[in-house]
């Protein structure tokens, strides 16, 4: 199978480009991530960003985002010989009440074979 032609393939550059990819390598440098980080369009829009009538609780993307990485820093640095972290994160989704967010970390190659780091709900796997 490895000498089979490639018909067509979808870059980690092309899903960032078309959205379905959210680039956060800034946010994840700041709590000290050293590899490239996107988090999947439906994580970052189930959870992430704040649903309507958050505004008066404090809630922000960024730090919504912030929370996610950090925790996914310590699920991380938790794990030894595996490239995939498993983990729970609180999210508040209207005033008072809280939903769970099981959450996958994968660090796989790039699009050049670097290692990049991928966020994301266990169904977008």
């Amino acid at each position: 199978m490895d000498d089979w032609p490639i018909i067509y393939s979808y870059t980690r550059a092309q899903a960032i480009a078309d959205g379905v990819l959210i680039d956060v390598t800034a946010q994840a440098a700041e709590v000290g991530f050293k590899v490239h980080a996107v988090v999947t369009d439906h994580l970052y829009n189930s959870y992430v960003v704040p649903p309507a009538g958050l505004e008066g609780e404090g809630q922000s993307v960024e730090g919504r985002l912030h929370d996610l990485l950090f925790r996914t820093l310590l699920a991380a640095k938790a794990i030894k010989d595996s490239d995939r972290a498993e983990f729970d994160v609180l999210f508040l989704m209207a005033p008072g009440r809280w939903d769970t967010a099981h959450v996958v970390a994968v660090i796989g190659p790039g699009d050049q074979g670097e290692p990049v780091m991928t966020i994301m709900l266990p169904e977008d796997d």
